[in-house]
């Protein structure tokens, strides 16, 4: 099995539903996304997934993000903006994106330099 790991990042804010404290409020983050994906078979040159695609597939999930103010993208216009639910809304996105080719293992997302969560998918 092989892992590969990238990251990418975006800047947004987002106001947390019912939340008892200050991230009530109107606030933003550069998030930083960490991806981790696994296959087995490699193609005729040696490569799993090339990171250059992989990159691109998370730009494209991340750009509808990307200086936004999350309460009003889907999915989020309806789901609470948490850093967990951006986890496992890229997860699924990216799954879609990659195909058959790779299975994404993890996608964590950083809020700030030392509060990540990471979402695994389901066991």
């Amino acid at each position: 099995m092989y892992d590969l790991m990238i990251r990418g990042h975006f800047d947004a804010a987002h106001a947390l539903h019912d939340y008892p404290g200050e991230c009530r409020n109107l606030h933003g983050h550069t998030w930083d996304v960490e991806v981790v994906v696994r296959g087995s078979v490699l193609d005729t040159i040696g490569i799993v997934y090339d990171f250059k695609t992989l990159k691109d597939d998370l730009d494209s999930v991340l750009e509808p993000l990307d200086h936004g103010y999350l309460n009003d993208v889907p999915p989020f216009d309806s789901e609470n903006p948490t850093a967990e639910n951006l986890s496992r809304y890229i997860y699924d996105t990216l799954a879609t994106r990659v195909g058959s080719a790779v299975s994404v293992v993890e996608v964590s997302v950083w809020e700030s330099p030392v509060a990540r969560i990471t979402y695994r998918g389901a066991e």
